[in-house]
Formats: structure tokens, C-alpha cells, sequence
């Protein structure tokens, strides 16, 4: 046997680490009343990084013993040109030896909720529902003689349902995630309430509108999530996204890049939310992360290896998917402040003249110049304070640190919202969040252009 951070620091390396990972999951499909798939996946492996002036060569795994990680030290030391003198020995050993033991999903509750979903409108044609449900046992060990071990649960529901009218058929969806065992998860998620929501988004895109173009006001109900300030600002403030020049917000820490009235927090300390954890994925404890502080930019978020490349503070948001991927940094929970005077009401009760938008769509960004393009997948037109009706097929175009400095009211009323974000082949869980928030002006585009 022997010590792996001593090995790993007498390697002459910047950084090395070796990552060690079981996680078990298990999936339900239910599509129409019908299971459509139950999957269940265990897997085990071992991922091992050394970084370089600059470079870094990885390897990967099957299996948490020591011969997994001999087999990636080996690997490792072939790509960087140095002579292996390992071994491998007949008396191995598991370095994660708890067992992950997770409980399957009750097929019949989802059944149940689909019937309770369906049986609300005669018009509802399609009920899709997925739950899913994962355990993740991680052990960390580092060149400079960190030891990390964690543990993580995550439970996700996602709730589709399709309604029909003049022939035409519409959809609205609703999804919920926590990084939470699925017992806990279900008593603070309310399932019947989400296929509520799903149900009436459907419906209100059936009767709504199309969506006046043009430039307009635009109030971002806390509801909508935070999407727009993760894809439009977040990506932007990821330390190898400044690195490849590839940022509007390279080289601009200390400068004014939103009102004033705007905070930016990258959090992953914050109890229960899918974005959360103790520790990164190289082992540096999690800690709160101030991006934009009363409009000014102040940090930019790094892993290990940005850090010391560029000689910028160790955030904690060195993230990835599994033992297989390289990590790279990642926001975690990303969110606006709340820290504004007004009620939502009050923010809404303001506008001339445009658009509330309470559920975002897919967009597309461009992180080099913080151009974007958002659909909206429930909003509503406003005019003289009053909501007129629902539209359908709206779109926000805009670019990033432009709309920072146009947010002119903030609200009181934070809220978040989790998904799955990608970026470089990986997923990882991460949650959005906003107040309420009035955009003075922004392109609107819609059925009417």
C-alpha cells in the first residue's frame, strides 16, 4: 500500500488530485398512464488529473480500489513522458467502502398523479411525467494532502403535459429539484400542485394572444427563475470562459457593469438546493462567491486550475459530471439579491406599457459579445399597470451587461428554480434565482413583427 497525496506531490506538478466516485440512480418514465421506462444505473470509477504550466492530461477508470488509481497514475505518467514505478498488488482495497443503498421510485404514486393531472380539462391529450432519483459517494485526494470525503442525494421531478384546441396542441411543463433523498424531497414539493402549473400553462397558451412586438418594458417575475441572469451574465464570469477570451467581462473586474442596485451571488452553501454541496469536486470547501457587488464586478469564479494559472482566489466551483470529465469551474446556485423595496404587485403596477414574463423557454447566447435571444413560455401583456392578457410565441432579445444597466426596480421576493446546466459535454445540477425585477427596455419580439 501507499500514501496517494504523498505520491502525487512528489510528481514535480502544479496540481494533481485523484477523484474516486460511487453514485447509484434510478429513473421513472410514466408517458400517458403506461411506464415507459424504469432505469436503474450503478456505476464506480476513478478519475485521476495532473495539471502542468498550464496543461493538464486526465485518465479514467472503472472501479474505487487502489488498482483503479494505479491504473490512472500509470496512464497519467505515460502522457506527460515520466517513467511509472508502480506495481500492482494482489492485496487491493476498496477506498469507498460504504455501499449506496437507494430506494426505488413508488410507480404507483405516479400513476395516481397522473390521473389527479388528466382529469383536470377535458382538452389535456398527453401526460409525460419523470422522476428521478440519485445517491453520490465521493472521496477526494489531493497533491497538496487534501483528503475530501462527501455525500450527495438529489431527487427531480419533471411534469409535461400536452392539451389540445382548434386542432392545435400546446404544452406546459413544470419541474421541481432538490439535492435531497426523495422521502424528504416529497414533503417540502407539493406533486399535485406542479401538475397544476403544468396543466394551466398548457391551457393559457390555448387561449392566449399574440405577443406586440417591439421595444418594451419588461418585468421579470421572480417566478421566472434567474435564467436569463445565469446563461446572459453567469457563463461570462467562469474563469476558462475569460481565459479564451471568449467573455464580454474579461479584464473588468472593479469596473461598473450593472445599476447599482444589482448584487450577484454565486452560493452552493445554501441548504437543500440542487445546486448545493460542502465541497467542490476537487475538494475546496464551498463558500459564497460575490460576482457583482452593487453593480461592480468583483470576482470571477475559478477552479484549481484557472486559480493558479491566473493568480485569482479559489471560489470553490470546481465541478463535474462524473469520475470521466475534467473539471472545470461551474456556477451552483447563482441568484440576484433580493434586496429591493418593492412588492411585486408594485413593480408590475408600474409599467406603460409591456411584458410580464413568469416562466422562461429555451435561448441562445454569446458569451464573447452577452448577446442573447430568450423565448418566453408564460407571459403576459401589460398596460398601465394591469395585466391584459396571456401571449404566446414571445421572444427577449438583448444583450447581457446591457440589461444589468437597465434593471430599474428590484424586488423583495427571491426565488429559485433548478435544472441541469451544460457546457463542455457536462451536466451538472445547478439553481437560478431572481427577485422580481423591472427591465426599462428591451426588444420584444412576438406573432405581431
Amino acid at each position: 500500500m501507499f500514501k496517494i497525496s504523498d505520491y502525487l506531490s512528489q510528481k514535480g506538478l502544479d496540481y494533481a488530485d485523484v477523484f474516486l466516485q460511487k453514485i447509484d440512480s434510478h429513473t421513472v418514465r410514466l408517458d400517458n398512464g403506461k411506464v415507459e421506462e424504469v432505469k436503474s444505473n450503478h456505476s464506480h470509477g476513478t478519475g485521476v488529473r495532473f495539471f502542468a504550466k498550464g496543461n493538464t492530461v486526465y485518465s479514467s477508470s472503472n472501479g474505487t480500489d487502489l488498482n483503479a488509481v494505479r491504473i490512472c497514475l500509470k496512464h497519467c505518467e505515460e502522457k506527460v513522458g515520466k517513467t511509472s514505478k508502480l506495481s500492482f498488488e494482489s492485496k487491493n482495497k476498496d477506498l469507498i467502502s460504504e455501499r449506496i443503498h437507494l430506494k426505488s421510485p413508488d410507480v404507483a404514486l405516479l400513476v395516481d398523479l397522473e390521473k389527479k393531472i388528466r382529469s383536470a380539462s377535458p382538452s389535456i391529450r398527453q401526460v409525460l411525467i419523470n422522476l428521478s432519483v440519485a445517491k453520490n459517494l465521493v472521496k477526494i485526494i489531493s497533491s497538496e494532502g487534501r483528503v475530501v470525503n462527501k455525500k450527495r442525494n438529489s431527487s427531480r421531478v419533471y411534469i409535461h403535459v400536452v392539451a389540445e384546441k382548434g386542432g392545435t396542441l400546446y404544452t406546459g411543463i413544470e419541474s421541481h429539484a432538490m439535492a435531497l433523498d426523495l422521502e424528504t424531497f416529497l414533503k417540502k414539493n407539493d406533486l399535485e400542485e406542479m401538475g397544476e402549473k403544468a396543466v394551466k400553462r398548457a391551457l393559457l397558451q390555448a387561449d392566449a394572444k399574440p405577443c406586440p412586438a417591439g421595444m418594451m418594458q419588461v418585468v421579470l417575475s421572480g417566478k421566472s427563475g434567474g435564467t436569463m441572469i445565469h446563461e446572459a451574465v453567469g457563463h461570462g464570469l467562469e474563469a476558462d470562459i475569460i481565459r479564451k477570451d471568449f467573455s464580454v467581462y474579461k479584464d473588468k473586474i472593479g469596473q461598473k457593469v450593472a445599476n447599482e442596485q444589482i448584487t450577484l451571488v454565486d452560493d452552493p452553501t445554501l441548504p437543500d438546493l440542487y445546486g448545493s454541496y460542502c465541497f467542490d469536486d476537487e475538494g475546496t470547501e464551498a463558500s459564497r462567491t460575490i460576482l457583482i457587488e452593487n453593480g461592480v464586478l468583483k470576482n470571477y469564479l475559478t477552479d484549481v486550475a484557472s486559480a493558479i494559472q491566473y493568480d485569482l482566489p479559489r471560489t470553490g466551483n470546481g465541478r463535474r459530471a462524473s469520475f470521466r470529465h475534467i473539471p472545470i469551474p461551474r456556477m451552483s446556485n447563482t441568484f440576484i439579491i433580493g434586496n429591493g423595496v418593492y412588492e411585486a404587485e408594485e413593480i408590475i403596477e408600474s409599467v406603460k406599457e409591456g411584458l410580464l414574463v413568469m416562466k422562461m423557454g429555451g435561448g441562445e447566447v454569446h458569451p464573447t459579445t452577452g448577446d442573447f435571444v430568450f423565448h418566453v413560455s408564460e407571459g403576459y401583456y401589460v398596460k398601465n399597470g394591469k395585466i391584459q392578457y396571456p401571449v404566446k410565441n414571445a421572444i427577449m432579445t438583448g444583450n447581457g451587461p446591457e440589461v444589468l444597466n437597465k434593471i430599474t426596480k428590484i424586488g423583495k421576493d427571491l426565488m429559485f428554480d433548478a435544472g441541469v446546466c451544460g457546457k463542455s459535454g457536462q451536466g451538472v445540477p445547478v439553481t437560478d434565482g431572481q427577485p422580481t425585477v423591472l427591465i426599462e427596455e428591451i426588444i420584444v419580439g412576438g406573432s405581431q413583427s
